[in-house]
């Protein structure tokens, strides 16, 4: 990965400052059309500063984007979001099928004065994340994995070159959470989408991402896991000594020595990485 001219995505430089204390420092990294990468770091670490300032939210101190080959705002035309926290009224009546049509018109709400060809993109798309079977559901009444398909088809149905997710598997239970993964992977490859999906949890994505994008404390690095999940990369953008363990294809993040300190950071002895 890294900073390369072309891909779909590269940012370049990133800086973003909040009242005089500097959240993003310099964060560079390009996506390739197709790549699924995980946008990795704890609460804090910046990660929303970031989707917000690829998004044109968030100004930016320094730095510059491009989605698509085109500068800022004018490759937002090709960017599908799905942003962190969707308050979803279950009385509100709205069903799963017209949420996803508002992506398309971003107006009226119900089906019924949509055209033909309308109601066949959304028969479509919903097939394609496999919510066909709750498509008449009111959109407050579905499971978190439900609700995450239904968001994802949103996001998607006007075809984006990139697809950006703000925490999409917290508060999913394990299975959705596998469901939801191979599910972007699946949609990654086969539409040659580029996916950025940001977690606490590394280990869901290890799988099934082509790449990752690691932050703390205001830095970067990125690259594929092997190149950025290593003691001495991670030490050096934490700033203290971090310990990497792999144990059955899963791994822990230990702040300093494993057999003198056994505690993940910001997590209980033993835990698997959340950060």
């Amino acid at each position: 990965m890294g900073f390369e001219d072309g891909g779909v995505l590269t940012a370049k430089n990133l800086s973003v400052r909040f009242s005089g204390k500097t959240v993003l420092d310099q964060v560079s990294f390009s996506l390739r059309a197709g790549e699924f990468c995980g946008l990795i770091g704890s609460n804090g670490s910046g990660k929303t500063t970031l989707l917000r300032s690829l998004l044109g939210f968030q100004p930016l101190e320094n730095g510059q984007v491009m989605i698509d080959g085109k500068a800022g705002k004018a490759g937002l035309g090709s960017v599908g979001y799905v942003p962190q926290k969707i308050m979803l009224d279950a009385e509100i009546p709205l069903r799963a099928r017209d949420l996803v049509a508002l992506g398309l018109t971003g107006k009226r709400l119900g089906l019924g004065s949509f055209s033909r060809n309308t109601k066949q993109q959304v028969a479509s798309m919903l097939r394609e994340v496999g919510a066909e079977s709750f498509a008449d559901m009111r959109i407050g009444n579905l499971s978190g994995g439900q609700q995450q398909r239904v968001l994802i088809a949103h996001a998607l149905i006007r075809r984006p070159r990139l697809l950006l997710l703000d925490e999409p598997l917290a508060n999913l239970d394990i299975r959705s959470v596998s469901e939801i993964v191979a599910l972007l992977r699946h949609l990654s490859r086969v539409h040659q989408v580029t996916v950025l999906l940001s977690a606490h949890d590394m280990n869901p994505l290890l799988s099934s991402m082509d790449s990752i994008v690691y932050l703390a404390n205001g830095h970067a690095a990125s690259g594929n896991t092997d190149e950025v999940v290593r003691s001495e990369v991670l030490s050096k953008l934490y700033g203290h000594p971090i310990e990497v363990l792999r144990v059955m294809d899963r791994v822990l993040v230990i702040a300093g020595n494993a057999q003198s300190n056994p505690c993940a950071l910001n997590l209980a002895p033993n835990s698997l990485i959340k950060v």
